[in-house]
């Protein structure tokens, strides 16, 4: 049962007592502000925000939280796209914020240790500084904290090199529902005693407990790498590149956006189109360490040239062409938020995408009468990013019904192309209703048993990535 608003007061009085005035915010303001993440529709209604400066901060906090029944959102950065970050409820949202040092280096194991809140991007820098390189990178990674990325299992541009985020991490510290702190794996490479509960964490979206430190393993910096941005015809041609560059090269990202993405891109950036008109398009950014790396990439581009498979492409010569390459891919997004789109995230096999894009296509126009559907995404691990826009002169809950339509379609085709209705950004509010066309009901009931071990008392995020039962 949750508090009242006595009960309520009393929690936040024992915090305030035990931690420091300070410790909260209460202004509407910071409600509003730390209330919501980046997905719309939420109306932010947080009891308070805390922002803990330790891990025995954030114990103390949740054990009051478990006395009180007061129910607790993690904050990271809060640019999540699905919800999972919303307080609509009188939550106490707990901000990681402060939490954001460098606890230890290992030069020896090229691993750091640092607490939840630091920013992505500092933790890129931080690497760097070292020779190192910490491969995950998203549009976000400017304010986006590791924390959140590490409890979302955030992917990013380079997984089809080096994985989601769970393969970075060798250790994290967390605060669960029973407001206990766990030591998990402590940064060891081999560590064979039993499940591993850091992976239980890794992606639980604060349904069971808080992260608040983590190790990571930082890789060697990597050669020089070239990007070129192809122009085709057809989906299909796009998968014939990539098999074909996949047995010859080093491939760090590999890209795909359709034409209605580049066109609303250049309108909004300026600037001439780099090629001439195409369906598609795809990025690809390979290592480069010596010559023969790049005679064999465009020996590629010639026989898929010669075999009508590829219009045209250009190679980037140099790292501010490079830079103007991948600006075109990753201002999409953004570009296309006028437009208040209904986005989806999904994720299918590789070898299935063309298939699937093919009859998911039919679905959605089927569902939302032709209105305009931008693709792009990072073809290269099967993550399709799908944009239904709204025009403007569309009743918006006309344009949500028609795409909540498109949104059942599309999830039950996933499930038949044993799909995942969320390739990255997680489940969060947005998507628990479609957790069953990715999920077994065997695999959800194991979730609700793993949630009643780590947080008996249902405190940690509520309502968020499990679906309501019955």
């Amino acid at each position: 049962m949750a508090p009242d608003r006595t009960g309520i007061a009393a929690a936040l009085e024992a915090i305030g007592d035990a931690l420091g005035a300070d410790i909260l915010l209460q202004d509407p303001d910071s409600l509003a502000r730390y209330g919501v993440d980046r997905s719309s529709g939420w109306q932010a209604s947080p009891c308070a925000v805390a922002r803990p400066r330790s891990t025995a901060e954030v114990q103390t906090i949740v054990a009051i939280a478990r006395r009180y029944r007061l129910a607790v959102v993690p904050s990271g950065g809060r640019t999540g796209l699905c919800g999972g970050a919303v307080a609509q409820s009188g939550e106490l949202v707990l901000s990681l914020e402060r939490m954001n040092r460098l606890l230890s280096m290992d030069a020896s194991e090229r691993s750091v240790t640092v607490e939840a809140g630091m920013i992505t991007a500092n933790l890129q820098a931080l690497a760097s500084a070292q020779g190192w390189f910490y491969p995950v990178d998203f549009a976000s990674s400017g304010s986006s904290q590791i924390g959140g990325n590490i409890a979302t299992n955030a992917g990013g541009i380079r997984v089809i090199r080096y994985g989601m985020t769970r393969s970075q991490i060798t250790g994290l510290v967390v605060v669960d529902g029973r407001g206990e702190v766990l030591e998990l794996n402590r940064g060891l490479k081999k560590n064979n005693t039993g499940p591993d509960f850091r992976h239980l964490f890794i992606g639980s979206e604060g349904v069971l407990g808080v992260i608040t430190e983590a190790t990571v393993q930082l890789l060697p910096a990597p050669a020089a790498s070239r990007v070129m941005l192809f122009s085709l015809p057809a989906f299909g041609g796009i998968l014939k590149l990539l098999r074909a560059f996949s047995d010859s090269i080093e491939i760090n990202a590999f890209e795909f956006f359709s034409h209605n993405a580049l066109e609303k891109v250049l309108a909004r950036l300026g600037g001439a189109a780099p090629l001439a008109a195409a369906p598609f398009y795809a990025l690809l950014e390979f290592e480069s360490r010596q010559e023969a790396d790049e005679s064999r990439v465009l020996e590629i581009f010639e026989k898929a040239l010669a075999a009508g498979d590829v219009y045209d492409a250009v190679l980037a010569g140099s790292d501010s062409q490079a830079r103007a390459l991948w600006r075109l891919r990753e201002s999409i997004s953004e570009t296309l938020s006028p437009w208040k789109p209904w986005k989806n995230d999904i994720s299918v096999r590789v070898s299935r995408m063309e298939a699937f894009i093919e009859k998911a296509g039919a679905l959605i126009d089927e569902a939302c009468g032709g209105l305009e559907t931008v693709w792009y995404g990072h073809l290269g691990d099967g993550n399709i990013h799908l944009n239904i826009l709204k025009p403007e002169e569309l009743d918006p809950s006309l344009f949500k019904e028609r795409c909540a339509v498109a949104g059942s379609a599309v999830a039950g085709l996933l499930q038949e192309f044993g799909g995942s209705v969320s390739a990255e950004h997680g489940i969060g509010l947005i998507k628990r209703d479609y957790l069953r066309y990715t999920r077994s009901a065997a695999e959800i009931s194991a979730l609700r048993g793993l949630k009643a071990v780590f947080d008996p008392d249902g405190i940690m995020n509520p309502g968020k990535l499990l679906p309501p039962e019955g």
